[in-house]
C-alpha cells in the first residue's frame, strides 16, 4: 500500500489553522488555474497531475470529518476507522482486554499490517473483510460551460486523472438552462471505495464563460444593440441575433437612447418549464466620419427650434 507523505496543507496553499471556507477557496482558485482542459498540448500531462494532486489534498482537508483523522493519523487517514475497529476486535481475545501486539498505541505506521490485511482480504471473501468496507471519496471540481451550451444543453467528454497517474474518461450530461455555480453529480465516478466499498461521486461546479454579446441575468439575456440616430428618430426595421438564431425587430419611430425592448421568451430555459425573455437596449451611435453633405444636413438640422437637452439636468444640479 502506498504510503504518500505530501503535505495537503501545502499543496493547496493554506495554514494548518485555515478555516473551511480558506481552504474551499483555495482548491478553487487553484483547480481553475491547473485544470487540464485549460492546458492542451505538452503541458496537459503535467496539469493533470497536479489537478490530481489538489483533488487528493481537498478530499481530505477540505472535509471536517477526513480533515480530523488526517491530523490525527497523517498520511494513513483513511485505515484510521479501519484500525480503530480491528484493534478493538484484537483487544477482546486477549486477557484484560490488550490488544494483540502487532497493534500500535499510537498514531504510528500502519501501512505493513494493512498491506497484509487488505491483501489477504483480497484473495477470500469472508466477514471479517467485509467489515473493512470503506466508501471511496466524493471528488468536485469546476465545470467551465459556454453560454451556448448552457442554452441548449450537450454532453461533455472530460479526460481526468485518476489514482494511478493515467487519464480515465467521464461524460457529463448539461442540461439546458443550468446556472452558473450550479452543482451537477455523476454518480459513482468518484474514489474507488476499498473493501468491497461503493465509489464516491464526481460533483461539477458549473462556470459558464462570459459571452462577447449576450449577457445573462438569471434567465434573461440582455443585447446592446447599435443603430444610427436616424434609424432611431425614423424608425426601422433590424436583424437581431439570439441564441435560437436571428429574428427581424421593429424600432418605433422616435426611440430613445438606451430604451429596451422586449424579445419575449429568447432567453434561457427555465427548470420549471419555458423561457426567460432577451432584452434588446438601444445604443444610439454617431459615424465617426461625416461627408461634407451630411455636415450640411447637421447644420439644417441645428436650424429647427428644439428644447434643450440638458435643462433639466442643471436645474436639478443646482436644485437638489
Amino acid at each position: 500500500m502506498a504510503n504518500t507523505t505530501q503535505d495537503f496543507y501545502s499543496i493547496l496553499g493554506v495554514p494548518k489553522t485555515a478555516e473551511q471556507k480558506e481552504i474551499k477557496k483555495a482548491y478553487r482558485r487553484l483547480a481553475r488555474k491547473y485544470h487540464p482542459d485549460l492546458h492542451p498540448g505538452e503541458k496537459k500531462a503535467a496539469m493533470e497531475k497536479k489537478f490530481q494532486e489538489l483533488n487528493d489534498a481537498y478530499e481530505v482537508i477540505g472535509d471536517d470529518v477526513n480533515r480530523k483523522k488526517y491530523d490525527q493519523y497523517g498520511s494513513n487517514w483513511k485505515e484510521a476507522e479501519a484500525y480503530e475497529r480491528a484493534r478493538q476486535e484484537a483487544g477482546r481475545g486477549y486477557p484484560g482486554g490488550q490488544p494483540h501486539p502487532g497493534f500500535s498505541q499510537g498514531s504510528g505506521d500502519f501501512s505493513d499490517m494493512f498491506e497484509q490485511m487488505f491483501a489477504r482480504g483480497g484473495q477470500r471473501e469472508g466477514a471479517s473483510f467485509r467489515g473493512f468496507a470503506m466508501a471511496g471519496a466524493d471528488l468536485e471540481t469546476d465545470l467551465p460551460v459556454s453560454l451556448r451550451e448552457a442554452f441548449t444543453g450537450t454532453r461533455r467528454t472530460l479526460s481526468l486523472p485518476d489514482a494511478t497517474g493515467t487519464s480515465r474518461q467521464i461524460e457529463v450530461r448539461i442540461p439546458g438552462g443550468v446556472r452558473n455555480g450550479e452543482r451537477l453529480r455523476v454518480k459513482g465516478k468518484g474514489e474507488p471505495g476499498r473493501g468491497g466499498g461503493p465509489s464516491g461521486d464526481l460533483f461539477f461546479h458549473v462556470q459558464i464563460a462570459p459571452h462577447p454579446v449576450f449577457q445573462r441575468k438569471n434567465a434573461d439575456i440582455i443585447v446592446n444593440l447599435p443603430i444610427w440616430p436616424w434609424e432611431a428618430a425614423l424608425g426601422t426595421d433590424v436583424e437581431v441575433p439570439t441564441l435560437s438564431g436571428s429574428v427581424r425587430l421593429k424600432i418605433p419611430p422616435g426611440s430613445q437612447p438606451q430604451q429596451r425592448m422586449r424579445l419575449k421568451g429568447k432567453g434561457l430555459p427555465k427548470r420549471k418549464g419555458g423561457h426567460g425573455d432577451q432584452f434588446v437596449v438601444l445604443n444610439i451611435v454617431l459615424p465617426k466620419d461625416s461627408s461634407p453633405e451630411e455636415h450640411q444636413l447637421y447644420e439644417q438640422l441645428a436650424t429647427f427650434d428644439h428644447p434643450d437637452p440638458r435643462s433639466s439636468l442643471l436645474r436639478e444640479a443646482t436644485h437638489a
